[in-house]
């Protein structure tokens, strides 16, 4: 079997672009993987087509760890976020055909399963007034839906400081979510990297009465010593890892023992087995895994074939029963939450066990999609 081509398809929503790749062969079988880009796409599609006639026209698909090789270091210059994002689409995709043609889902190809159930956390929720009251009700919708654990930056445009009349307001809002799902749901709190360590760990003192479950990201994530500064003085567990791109930029957050939950998102770290063997090493180190995961259906099912295959993996993010819920019909077989458990189940199909819609895609055309985390109304995701 030999790789013929790709296809690239772009999705498009207000706020983001969902990349997805097909892989095509001569055999007929196609793959399909998927990451998201912001204020990138047209980059990383660029970088595709050249991928294609340097590296993946005439490959053997089943041979991923050699094709994932040769587009990291074949082109000699270091592989950053656009590299990375191509060969994480292009990897799962032969993941997909992989499993397809095998007739058996991808994580029985990595060691087989350890779990039949992941459990998921709401992102994506909070695109509302940005008032106790809003958060109150929107939290309590969360749950309803059978959610036991989600996600919230209640700071506004915070940035390095967080003044006292702004800090009064993120602690108003954190407390009418806690009271929205009570004592027992998990209640992850989000940094968005805003703040100096200082401001940080101030913050976390503040909430901590409402017992977050983690502290995402508390400093820019480029200094890996702030974030030891910050881990070193508050009690709750902290997660980071969505803007690292390559694998071995974990080495140094292993060794400091800066992170207790790293958040590789599969879409921009190269991949389904790029993450994994983060992961084996990670559990070395005791650290607990929880992906980074803004994309849509296919980037889900890429992660639940991670998920079920992993020790130490603890929960999966899913925006997509609150962000653009519509765009779940590009994909058929779209993994869903159960209502009764809040958690992803498992799935035996072969491959992803998922399959792109060409035709439900084209109702979603790229847009010159925005996000500014700096922006006043970023939350609402829905920029003017």
């Amino acid at each position: 079997m030999r790789i013929t081509g790709i296809s690239t398809h772009v999705v498009g929503t207000p706020w983001r672009n969902l990349t997805y790749v097909r892989v095509h062969t001569d055999e007929g079988l196609t793959g399909v993987g998927e990451t998201r880009m912001l204020g990138r796409t047209d980059a990383l599609v660029g970088y595709l087509r050249e991928a294609e006639a340097h590296h993946l026209r005439g490959s053997d698909p089943f041979a991923i760890e050699d094709l994932v090789r040769r587009m990291k270091y074949g082109d000699y210059g270091r592989a950053g976020e656009i590299v990375m994002s191509g060969i994480a689409c292009v990897e799962m995709a032969c993941w997909d055909i992989k499993g397809k043609a095998l007739g058996v889902p991808v994580w029985q190809l990595l060691g087989g399963r350890v779990t039949d159930r992941v459990q998921a956390y709401a992102n994506g929720w909070y695109t509302t007034e940005r008032t106790p009251e809003a958060y109150h009700k929107a939290a309590q919708e969360v749950v309803a839906r059978g959610y036991q654990a989600l996600k919230i930056d209640p700071f506004g445009t915070g940035h390095y400081e967080l003044d006292h009349e702004r800090t009064r307001y993120a602690v108003s809002l954190i407390e009418a979510v806690r009271d929205a799902i009570g004592p027992d749901t998990e209640l992850m709190l989000e940094m968005h990297g805003r703040f100096s360590p200082a401001t940080a760990v101030r913050l976390a003192r503040e909430l901590a009465p409402f017992r977050p479950a983690w502290l995402e990201e508390p400093v820019p994530p480029e200094n890996l010593k702030a974030l030891k500064k910050v881990a070193d003085k508050v009690d709750l567990p902290v997660a980071t890892g969505e803007r690292i791109h390559d694998r071995i930029e974990f080495r140094e957050l292993f060794e400091t023992q800066a992170a207790d939950i790293i958040q590789p998102d599969l879409g921009h770290i190269g991949g389904i087995l790029e993450t994994r063997k983060l992961a084996a090493t990670a559990e070395t180190h005791y650290v607990l895994v929880a992906p980074h995961n803004v994309g849509g259906s296919v980037l889900t099912a890429a992660s639940l074939q991670l998920a079920a295959c992993t020790p130490n993996f603890k929960i999966l993010e899913h925006f997509n029963d609150f962000a653009d819920a519509e765009i779940t019909k590009v994909v058929r077989g779209a993994p869903q939450v159960d209502p009764e458990t809040g958690c992803f189940t498992v799935s035996d199909a072969p491959g992803l066990g998922v399959e792109f819609d060409v035709d439900a895609a084209a109702e979603f055309p790229q847009t010159q999609a925005r996000f500014d985390l700096w922006a006043e109304g970023w939350e609402q995701r829905r920029p003017r």
